[in-house]
Order: structure tokens, then sequence, then C-alpha cells
């Protein structure tokens, strides 16, 4: 599955990814904050949408991302009325469910969301954003059929 190139790359692949993300978020948020949301609240409450009520680890889980951050990029959600913790399926657990008023900032920021991906298809162009999004979900399939380094 591995494609080896003749041509070594150059620079630090790490520092290019954040160059490149620190570009492109900037650019959503931008787009999005004109319905009141940061690119990464509007990304949650996508996945709460889609996925919920779900477990905090089980979304955390999803999103990749460590549960405090989940925890700490949640209590905005809520505070605003978008998002509330229900119990879970036992008095042990909880869930994350979205409000009604949280389907309504959904779709208001999806509107903004569209505005900004075409944006970016324009930029760029579409056929590269193609490209772009199969090089990374393939670069994402290697490093999750990697297990985790061990110290030797």
């Amino acid at each position: 599955m591995k494609q080896e190139s003749s041509q070594r790359p150059r620079g630090c692949t790490s520092f290019k990814l954040r160059q490149l993300t620190r570009r492109v978020s900037h650019h959503y948020d931008a787009e999005l904050a004109k319905a009141g949301l940061k690119t990464t609240q509007f990304s949650l409450l996508s996945h709460v949408l889609k996925l919920g009520p779900i477990a905090p680890g089980v979304l955390a889980r999803e999103m990749t991302m460590d549960p405090s951050t989940l925890t700490r990029n949640l209590k905005p959600l809520i505070s605003a009325g978008w998002v509330r913790i229900l119990p879970g399926e036992d008095g042990r657990t909880r869930s994350v469910g979205i409000t009604e008023a949280g389907r309504r900032k959904h779709e208001q920021a999806s509107v903004r969301w569209r505005v900004a991906q075409n944006g970016i298809n324009d930029l760029i162009g579409v056929g590269r954003v193609a490209s772009l999004h199969a090089m990374l979900d393939e670069s994402l399939a290697l490093l999750d059929s990697v297990d985790e380094p061990r110290d030797v």
C-alpha cells in the first residue's frame, strides 16, 4: 500500500501540515464567525447532531480528541443551550445530545460552512481538494494501522 517516490520530501511534514491547517482553519473560522461559531464548535455540534445522543468517551474517540479537550470544548455549547448532558443507559453514565436550539444553530452555521468550503474549492481547485482528501484519508488509515511506538 505504501507508495515510494524517488524524490525525498523536503522540510518537516508536521510543520507543513500545521501551516496548511492554520490557513484553512482561519478561512473557515472567518466564515463561521458570521454564525457565531468557531470551526471546532461547528465540528463538535455536527458530530453530536449526527451521532447523538452519545457517550462523551465514544464522542471523543469518534473525533480523535482527548476526553479532557472534549469536556472543555463542550462547555460553551452547553452554556449556549446548543447541547446538553443527558443520563446515559444506566445511572452511572452520561450522554451528549443536541437541543432544538443547537439544531437551529447548526442549520444556520451549515450555510456559512458551505460558503467556506466552496471558497476553499475555488482557491485551491476542486481536483486538488479531492486529491488532498484522498491522500489525508489514506495517510490516516496507514497511521491508524501502526501500533503506538514503544520505548526500547
